[in-house]
């Protein structure tokens, strides 16, 4: 009360004194932040010229033209971009960057920033059996003219997936390389399947300010792999066939990746997290100077999302850059399901992959002390200790549960079918057990039974709940997901330990991805012409709407499980063997991506920039809705559309193809022409898909198809429409 006192009764020069001291402070607070070096990364667009070397001595001129020397650019500069693009990552206060930025020839300077990261039986579950002798995989020798770049956590290379078994010599395109680091030697854990790893961690130890600990992080200055997440992805993509393979007993067979004789090369982007922004944009650049056939990324930002051309996602303009030259760059579409506009990684340029289950299941009985059997899915290998007590106690509402027990079930088709990982203690005791279960009992008891593995049609395709949804927030004009491929219990490589033999389940659109690397790299190997946009519509176009087996619709998993629709995945649930020869395709080039960001009405500077063309806009700009995708998503209709898309015939010479419309309820659909007739010199046929609405009110999406076909092939693409009366809202 005293200070108070004194406080509120400070003489008037007093208040003054303090007012300007505190201004003082301030002041040398903001002096100092501005004086602190951080990194910076100068984007600059295409190459100029193809010298590289002259390319990173231009750099460190403009460098030292800011700096003043050329030993303060040397010290400065982390990395020098000069393969797939132009620019550099320096350390700079905020005064430098911004000088750089009004030089010429500068797009951005863009603060770095960190990014996050997101088997036995998938690959026979998608038609991929490698007893088949008629399957994509043998028309291709199993991917062995392929290289798969992998962006992840790195590698452990001493896995028994990563052998070269069988394979012949290293492609001769390949201009990459295996670098020493940390519990590393290329001569020894590269070959002719790991063909190429790196690591990149320059840009997080400037982000850092200080050496990067190893110790702390629990990593290794190398492409070696501490976490695990590279490697299970790496060996889903492309794994070595390893024979024998269980988790304890569970989903026992054969190991593999997708493309079993596809390269391999691995990126790794040094944190425990996933890397910053300077780091993988050097991994895009590297990347394309080493030759790969494709990209597998499992990471990418929070929500909301950044603009296409927004220096805030980098990954954004690396995948631009790799896809002008020819990379299919394929991204899984994050772990924020079931809630609608959660998907990620939504440039129209890349594949992004929403996460579905497969035919297999792991039942796990669970007998309670009642004479009731419930029927449970878990992953349970431990013995059959017959009945233990059953123990309740409260949960502390500050507390944790997932880091107190560690055996998650899920009660199957009972009342009680909700999940009940909270249930188990690490010692097998149930908690919270009122639930299901008499709470008041004197001495209740429960048995656990050791899981066992069941495939086959007694479990359907599902979109998982995790698996992020449509509708695209960045661009809702654009279906996002493109495809789904399955990403749980998705059995694959990992690092070994005590406890794990080589091989773990894992889940996430993080598994899902690679699938769908694995398969565009057998589509590059057959059709080694087609561009990144032609495998993307060659998957969309043939995807299975319904289970593979069974026939049942697919669902999606959420609050209520419903039907899938387009915004849970995409064209469907992905299809290798019809893929290959899907009869048409939607083809897009660098042009007609330039055309959708000139028709989203970013800033036409940094489009030019971005796409080195001088005049990429013209004054005409044409509609978001003609970018030919395989897929038209109008998220606002109210009059009449007209949209065009193209197609260009893949299959027979000579052939004819009608239109098969079936529209959105309560949506008329109208296609011109609705035959079409290629030969020898027709390849190319553009339509037109009029749109219109009988609802005279807002409504939610409704979804519909058009499906062309000669009566071999069914080229389907999805329609997806909400009509929109801003007057009348639904």
């Amino acid at each position: 009360m005293r200070r108070l006192f004194r406080i509120t009764n400070m003489s008037f020069l007093s208040i003054h004194l303090m007012f300007f001291a505190l201004l003082f402070v301030a002041d040398i607070f903001l002096t100092w932040a501005n004086v602190e070096s951080k990194v910076h990364i100068v984007y600059m667009g295409e190459r100029q010229h193809n010298d590289i070397e002259l390319t990173t001595s231009s750099h460190h001129d403009l460098l030292s033209s800011v700096l003043g020397s050329r030993e303060a650019s040397v010290d400065s500069m982390i990395y020098s971009y000069r393969h797939g693009f132009s620019g550099f990552a320096a350390k700079l206060t905020d005064s430098q960057a911004q000088s750089i930025a009004d030089l010429p020839g500068v797009v951005h300077v863009i603060p770095n920033r960190f990014y996050k990261r997101q088997t036995t039986r998938s690959w026979d579950y998608l038609g991929l059996s490698s007893s088949s002798p008629t399957n994509l995989l043998h028309e291709t020798k199993l991917g062995e003219d392929a290289i798969i770049g992998v962006f992840d956590s790195g590698v452990w290379p001493e896995s028994e997936s990563f052998n070269d078994e069988g394979l012949g010599p290293i492609p001769s395109r390949w201009k990459g390389f295996c670098q020493k680091g940390e519990h590393f030697d290329p001569a020894k854990n590269c070959n002719r399947k790991l063909i190429g790893a790196r690591f990149f961690y320059d840009g997080l130890q400037a982000a850092l300010g200080e050496p990067f600990n190893v110790t702390e992080f629990n990593e290794y200055l190398s492409a070696r792999d501490s976490v695990g997440h590279g490697t299970h992805t790496a060996s889903t993509a492309g794994g070595s066939f390893v024979h024998n393979v269980s988790f304890g007993g569970l989903a026992y067979g054969t190991a593999r990746g997708g493309a079993p004789h596809a390269r391999l090369a691995i990126y790794k982007v040094l944190w425990h997290e996933a890397g910053t922004s300077a780091d993988i944009l050097k991994a895009f650049d590297e990347a394309i100077h080493d030759g790969v056939d494709v990209l597998s990324l499992s990471l990418g930002l929070d929500l909301p999302l950044y603009p296409e051309i927004d220096k805030r996602d980098l990954i954004y303009y690396g995948s631009f850059h790799a896809v002008a030259n020819g990379i299919t760059v394929v991204c899984s579409a994050g772990n924020s399901g079931p809630t609608a506009q959660t998907v990620e990684d939504v440039a129209p340029w890349v594949i992004t992959v929403g996460a579905t289950t497969m035919d297999r299941s792991f039942p796990t009985p669970i007998m309670l002390g009642n004479n009731r059997t419930l029927m449970g899915q878990g992953m349970f290998n431990g013995k059959d200790n017959g009945f233990v007590k059953l123990i309740y106690r409260e949960n502390s509402e500050l507390e944790d549960p997932m880091k107190l027990f560690s055996c998650p079930i899920k009660l199957l088709h009972t009342k009680y079918a909700h999940d009940i990982s909270h249930f188990f203690h690490p010692n097998f005791h149930f908690h919270s057990m009122k639930n299901v279960y008499c709470g008041l009992c004197r001495d209740p008891k429960v048995r656990l039974i050791p899981s066992k593995t069941y495939i086959g049609k007694r479990a359907t395709t599902s979109v998982a709940m995790f698996s992020s949804r449509g509708p695209n927030s960045l661009s809702p004009a654009i279906l996002k997901p493109d495809i789904a491929a399955p990403g749980v219990d998705i059995l694959a490589a990992y690092p070994p330990s005590s406890i794990i033999k080589g091989y773990v389940f894992s889940s996430g659109t993080s598994m899902a991805a690679p699938h769908v690397s694995g398969i565009a790299a057998l589509l590059k190997s057959l059709h080694p012409d087609w561009s990144p946009a032609a495998i993307r519509s060659a998957l969309v176009s043939t995807a299975w709407r319904t289970d593979p087996y069974s026939g049942e619709p697919i669902l999606a998993e959420g609050d209520i499980t419903r039907i899938a629709d387009p915004f849970d995945f995409g064209g469907g649930f992905v299809n290798p063997n019809r893929a290959r020869d899907p009869g048409l395709v939607y083809d897009l080039g660098i042009e007609d991506y330039t055309r959708y960001l000139c028709s989203m009405d970013y800033d036409k500077t940094a489009i030019n920039h971005l796409t080195q063309r001088a005049r990429s806009c013209s004054r005409t700009i044409t509609s978001v809705l003609d970018l030919n995708l395989p897929s038209i998503t109008i998220p606002n209709l109210n009059n009449p559309v007209t949209l065009t898309r193209t197609v260009t015939n893949v299959g027979a010479i000579n052939s004819e193809y009608k239109a098969i419309i079936r529209p959105p309820p309560g949506i008329s659909v109208v296609v011109k022409p609705d035959y079409l007739i290629f030969s020898p010199t027709i390849k190319k046929i553009s339509f037109t898909v009029t749109i219109s609405t009988r609802h005279q009110v807002t409504t939610k999406y409704y979804f519909g198809s058009l499906t062309w076909t000669d009566g071999v092939h069914q080229v389907r693409i999805p329609i997806s429409v909400r009509s929109e009366f801003p007057e009348l809202v639904w």
